[in-house]
């Protein structure tokens, strides 16, 4: 099997007219037949596959025949070419798959809008979504409805190709908008690297189709000056809305991605408007009991409808963006502090199926986790995953060496002397001591004396920033808000109500305001935790 080689992706938006968007979604929609043909008949011809007598047979063998001198299982070679010979036979390969998108290409219109290369690649997109269902590894896929596919790539810098500041695709020659100022100097860097391929993608925003080249590039993406590699072991304890950072001579417990939004109301209304909708124009397909007919039915959508569906996909995207942009600046506020980091492999989609689905969907730590080991690898950097079933580490504590099981409402860890420290920021510290999944108690108690009051000094800011009365966030981007006063990027939020704005932890308030200060100013405003109401000019509600 050929060694995948490190790339990275450069996206720049496209300079497009009517006249080019036209022909743009055109092809958008070509390459979706393609692409539910190419499913439909790798599909087909999976279930013919599984239902053969050989794939039955080839089921039935052990899967391993024993153990190599390592100690790693050994595949069975003849259960491994038995499967294969029962693929080739039914034509479940991606070389048959894209043969059969390409007649079916040549025998319609479709065979006007795509080419070669870009319909291999859709196939072979179709062939890869059955391959993974075939594997256990992912659900049964689904077929693409209207407007469903938003991307198609080329292959190899031939159809869809990339020169000197255009996108050439099949006779269209579409502009790209670059960075003027580019003040970092990653564009120049990324453009200087070598190109695989391009891909061009189709995303709706505020109700309308804008469209991208992302530069698919060979090699590491480039590091920018600013952002400096640390060194020393780092441990991290993440939860579904704090995470715990902690080190030899640092310390800290912040809120997860502060600047993400829970916009859950604002989608329940949306969804709830648009299912009123819905019944009011296609009130035949309802029961009268309120539930859906079942069997086909054609929906008809208002332009009301429509509008809704937009305003909900923009909300998720901006979350999704924004998200991203959060997980990026954490990544690297990581990065800045070691190059050693330590932290327990949690199930995070167990988490959400029970507990935290609305935190774990908003937040993604696991994206979060999944992006510092890329960001570290690039850099030389280790992640270091520990087992919690083997070191227990929120149950553990050290003075006695007892492990207790703690409710997940206890959030302090008592010891016997009655003193207590943040249960978060304690896992963490201990996480900095595990070495192959072992915990050296050893170390425990000479550090301890250390590392008691930067645990202390971190609860004391958390708490204090929670009730409105800390520092602001130390990620140093600000920007000037009404009146000239200096407002946190991201932090403030502009409501429907009065002009006034939601401050988070990290807004900085008006000069001559101290943190926490309140002014009689009006009606008092519903308070909620963590959150002081502000006026257009940045001042407390009293």
């Amino acid at each position: 099997m050929r060694k995948e080689r490190p790339s990275f992706v450069a996206e720049f938006p496209l300079r497009t007219d009517t006249a080019m968007e036209r022909v743009l979604a055109m092809r958008m929609e070509a390459a979706r037949h393609i692409y539910n043909t190419c499913l439909q008949e790798a599909l087909k011809r999976l279930k013919l596959m599984r239902e053969s007598r050989d794939w039955q047979r080839a089921r039935a063998m052990p899967r391993h025949i024993g153990k190599d001198k390592d100690g790693k299982p050994v595949p069975n070679p003849e259960r491994r070419d038995l499967f294969k010979a029962v693929t080739q036979r039914h034509g479940f390969t991606s070389a048959a798959i894209q043969k059969h998108a390409e007649t079916c290409r040549d025998a319609c219109w479709i065979g006007d809008h795509l080419g070669s290369h870009d319909t291999q690649t859709t196939s072979l997109r179709a062939f890869k979504a059955a391959q993974q269902y075939a594997f256990g590894k992912r659900g049964r896929p689904r077929f693409k409805g209207r407007h469903r596919l938003h991307s198609v790539e080329g292959k190899a810098d031939v159809v869809i190709r990339y020169r000197d500041g255009m996108v050439h695709w099949g006779g269209l020659s579409i502009p790209v908008i670059f960075d003027q100022r580019d003040k970092d100097g990653w564009q120049a860097q990324a453009l200087a690297a070598k190109l695989k391929y391009v891909r061009v993608v189709r995303r709706r925003i505020r109700g309308r189709d804008r469209w991208y080249a992302q530069l698919v590039m060979h090699g590491h993406p480039p590091l920018k000056a600013k952002h400096v590699l640390g060194t020393g072991i780092v441990a991290f304890d993440i939860g579904p809305s704090t995470i715990a950072t902690v080190s030899a001579t640092y310390a800290d417990l912040r809120t997860f991605c502060p600047t993400v939004d829970d916009i859950s109301r604002e989608i329940r209304l949306i969804q709830r408007a648009m299912d009123r909708s819905r019944r009011a124009t296609n009130p035949d397909n309802y029961n009268p009991d309120g539930t859906a007919k079942k069997g086909a039915r054609t929906w008809t959508y208002s332009r009301r409808y429509r509008q809704l569906r937009d305003d909900k996909a923009d909300a998720e995207r901006c979350l999704a963006s924004e998200r991203k942009r959060s997980h990026g600046e954490e990544t690297n506020r990581a990065l800045a502090l070691g190059d050693h980091f330590k932290m327990e492999d949690v199930s995070y989609k167990g988490w959400q199926k029970s507990l935290f689905g609305r935190s774990i969907g908003r937040r993604a730590p696991g994206t979060f986790v999944s992006q510092l080991k890329r960001k570290a690898a690039r850099a030389g950097a280790e992640v270091e995953m520990i087992d919690t079933r083997k070191t227990r580490l929120s149950q553990f504590c050290h003075v006695t060496g007892e492990y207790r099981k703690k409710r997940l409402g206890e959030r302090w860890h008592v010891f016997p002397d009655g003193s207590r420290v943040q249960r978060d920021l304690y896992s963490a510290w201990l996480a900095l001591h595990v070495h192959n999944n072992s915990l050296d108690a050893s170390q425990l108690s000479e550090s301890w004396a250390a590392a008691e009051p930067l645990l202390r000094q971190a609860a004391s800011r958390h708490l204090q920033s929670a009730s409105g009365h800390g520092s602001p966030l130390p990620s140093g981007r600000t920007a000037p808000g009404k009146l000239g006063h200096a407002v946190a990027v991201g932090a403030d939020r502009l409501s429907k109500a009065g002009g006034r704005r939601r401050m988070g932890a990290s807004t900085m308030l008006p000069d001559g305001i101290e943190a926490g200060q309140a002014v009689a100013r009006g009606p008092h405003p519903r308070e909620t935790s963590g959150e002081i109401m502000l006026d257009t000019a940045g001042i407390p509600w009293l």
